[in-house]
């Protein structure tokens, strides 16, 4: 390899570096999520002219998750057991196996560029094959689809895309507006000066967001909410117990913890909704008779529904799950206070965590090391869709830590009657990191996606309440052992993602696609018939 090669390596992979790592930080940093894709841009162009196009997607991966997801290693570091370099060698694994999905993007732009295809059919494939990617990453393995490029628009002027075509949409249109000045140059460098006809295939894309103010928020009217009669509005409130990780699990301290957050609800039955946290209560559900039909007596005296996350081990069929369960009035049936050990009106979370809730090839893995022997990691998945909890007559779609991620297992489990996405989680996994705030920007793209309000309670923050617009109406401050009460609007809005998820989408680039190519032939047929 000659020096001037040598030194032309240098100049791309410097910049792909870079803006890697500036975007696994633009996902909490201020104003950087403002210029993302100006930070896509070295990506792309890499991937436009590198002749090791998967490579070059694998390095710039490698940075964004590096950066992005360091947070993992916290709850590994802390609570893993293993010395320091194996901790970092397997953050480097994760971050090296999510690095695989851009670099199959950008394999597969390099790839179609090499066909017969024009570059103009490319471009606008570029959206469907970050699409695809993406798609993979979020069911391969179970699934890890966190630090979607559309997170980083939570709070910019394109979060009103959202509710049209979710995230992962928004993602894919990023990414396309980063490769269009890339395109363009290399055809003006190449020769080709008539781009202006090109522009009407391109600017279709661009003009998607402008569909906003056409009416992309219509307000959900049916028997709970007619335009006559005012939103219904109800009282919740969110417990934040603040137990150290360390002592979650415990045997000695599940009395403690069970007390303190009877102590700390003491205050605030007098509210429609009570939620406590994900595994709020630390004893198996058949071991906490006790306290749940105390707890369930003064839900049921004072008509407030409680939830709270517990785990249940089924002796009959050796299953263990990662429940929610809701105590004193659930439905309008007239019968108060029907929980009972068994009853159906539950959620067992789908989407478990790997080595956090199940060990991946078990056999081989179990006793290697302490973060493969985690107290509670051989969770049993729940099905994919389940009812809407009840609880005062509220109809609750679950989702569970992780769950709130999974956009899809959401809009499969919305229903009519569907009040608010409701999510628990436990992150003091993660310390001090950016891993919590995260979550909550996640929790706020659910609700922009879907037109719902999400209440979220988590052990030790970020707790707090979403109205269905994604905005943080009220919250809690992190490490701080506190209660939030709230009057919760229940308005509600069917966005075109709720309803179509991204099918239109999907049929609208391919239909770009397809023009593209009708254009081009038509064309070059004129083209001919001028010359002959």
């Amino acid at each position: 390899m000659t020096q001037t090669s040598k030194l032309s390596i240098n100049r791309q992979l410097v910049p792909l570096l870079c803006s890697g790592a500036l975007l696994g930080l633009s996902y909490t940093v201020p104003y950087l999520n403002s210029i993302v894709i100006l930070l896509l841009i070295p990506f792309a162009v890499c991937t436009w002219l590198s002749k090791t196009p998967f490579m070059t997607g694998f390095l710039f991966g490698l940075s964004w998750f590096g950066v992005g997801i360091s947070w993992v290693h916290v709850s590994i570091a802390d609570y893993g057991g293993v010395p320091l370099l194996v901790s970092l060698l397997m953050m480097l694994v994760l971050c090296a196996y999510l690095a695989l999905y851009p670099a199959l993007f950008a394999w597969l732009v390099s790839r179609s560029r090499k066909t017969k295809l024009p570059d103009i059919t490319t471009l606008l494939l570029i959206p469907l094959f970050w699409l695809f990617t993406e798609w993979c990453r979020s069911w391969v393995l179970t699934g890890f689809p966190w630090l979607g490029l559309g997170y980083t628009q939570y709070n910019t002027m394109l979060n009103v895309t959202f509710s049209l075509v979710g995230e992962t949409g928004l993602a894919a249109l990023l990414m396309f507006v980063a490769f269009l000045p890339v395109y363009f140059y290399t055809q003006i460098k190449s020769g080709v000066t008539n781009t202006k006809c090109r522009l009407p295939a391109t600017s279709l894309l661009l003009c998607l967001p402008l569909l906003y103010p056409l009416g992309l928020f219509v307000s959900f009217d049916d028997a709970k909410q007619s335009s006559t009669e005012p939103p219904e509005t109800i009282n919740i409130a969110l417990v934040q117990g603040n137990i150290p990780q360390n002592l979650r699990w415990l045997p000695e301290e599940d009395e403690r913890t069970i007390n303190k957050y009877i102590e700390l609800t003491d205050a605030l039955w007098q509210n429609d909704l009570i939620v406590w946290p994900e595994a709020a209560i630390p004893k198996l559900e058949y071991f906490a008779q006790s306290e749940l039909f105390t707890l369930n007596d003064m839900a049921t005296n004072t008509q407030t529904a409680l939830i709270t996350g517990i785990v249940n081990y089924d002796i009959r069929t050796a299953q263990i799950h990662n429940n929610l369960i809701v105590l004193g009035p659930q439905n309008d049936s007239g019968k108060l206070g029907e929980y009972y050990y068994g009853n159906k009106n539950r959620f067992a979370k789908h989407h478990l965590l790997p080595i956090g809730e199940f060990i991946p090839m078990e056999q081989w893995l179990r006793g290697l090391a302490p973060i493969f022997d985690l107290p509670m990691s051989s969770f049993t998945r729940g099905e994919y869709i389940q009812p809407n909890l009840l609880a005062n007559n509220l109809h609750l779609l679950p989702a569970i830590c992780f769950e709130i991620v999974f956009p899809r297992q959401i809009r499969a489990n919305i229903t009519a009657q569907t009040d608010m996405i409701i999510t628990v989680s436990n992150d003091a996994w993660f310390g001090d990191s950016a891993g919590p705030i995260q979550h909550m920007h996640i929790a706020q793209v659910r609700a922009k996606e879907f037109g719902l309000p999400v209440v979220r309670a988590t052990n030790n923050g970020i707790t707090g309440i979403i109205n269905a617009l994604g905005e943080i109406e009220v919250q809690l401050p992190q490490f701080t052992t506190a209660t939030l009460e709230h009057e919760l609007t229940l308005t509600q809005y069917a966005t075109p993602y709720r309803i179509y998820g991204n099918s239109v989408f999907i049929v609208y680039l391919l239909s770009a696609v397809l023009g593209s190519l009708v254009w081009i032939f038509i064309r070059q047929h004129l083209a001919q018939n001028m010359q002959s």
